[in-house]
């Protein structure tokens, strides 16, 4: 027998909006990782990362939801939610580039598990540092940086949740990619390749 295919978002998306609350928990689980760490890498905070993936989901639930999906995916969209609401943020915090303690304790569980210490401190060293450049960049090239290469999401995708053209996040991302590697190059210690500081994907 062959096993049964998950849900697209989108048809997850349809059931839950008729009431399924295991649909809801379905596209929780599956989208909730990626929205926390885009707003981890956004806020530099992960209290305001967690507060906001759950204000994401819980806007899916409202009688106003406004997901068209003639616009655009559901990940796209919900992507866009956290990006208004990291946006609010930090407008209400001004605290653009700072990161605050708490965001740094988190990184530790972000990472994968190994049973090679060294392995974990290069990849853990790599990742810190990655996240520290990034979060130097200013916002619109941190968005592009954060969403097409640490998230892996598609151009077009990405254009949806930034509200922008596809040429746009191109030109963004070959400029944030730019300013990334001279960052790196910049903060590495002697000796160190930079191979050990390329983009990593982050696992929650």
């Amino acid at each position: 027998m062959t096993p049964k295919q998950p849900d697209a978002d989108h048809q997850l998306f349809v059931r839950l909006r008729a009431g399924d609350e295991q649909a809801f928990v379905a596209l929780y689980r599956r989208r909730q990782g990626a929205i926390y760490r885009f707003a981890l890498q956004m806020s530099g905070s992960s209290t305001v990362a967690e507060d906001i993936a759950q204000e994401v989901f819980m806007a899916l639930l409202r009688a106003e939801c406004g997901f068209d999906p003639d616009r655009g995916t559901v990940s796209g969209y919900l992507f866009g939610i956290a990006r208004k609401l990291v946006l609010r943020n930090l407008e209400r915090n001004r605290s653009d580039v700072a990161l605050d303690t708490d965001s740094d304790e988190s990184v530790a569980s972000e990472l994968a598990v190994t049973d090679d210490p060294l392995a974990e401190l290069t990849h853990r060293e790599g990742i810190e540092a990655l996240r520290r450049a990034v979060v130097t960049l200013p916002r619109r090239y941190r968005e592009v940086v954060v969403l097409c290469d640490l998230e892996e999401i598609d151009y077009a995708e990405a254009a949806v949740a930034l509200g922008c053209p596809i040429g746009t996040v191109r030109s963004r991302l070959h400029r944030a990619r730019a300013l990334l590697l001279e960052k790196l190059h910049q903060d590495r210690g002697p000796g160190m390749p930079l191979s050990r500081l390329k983009p990593v994907r982050c696992e929650i």
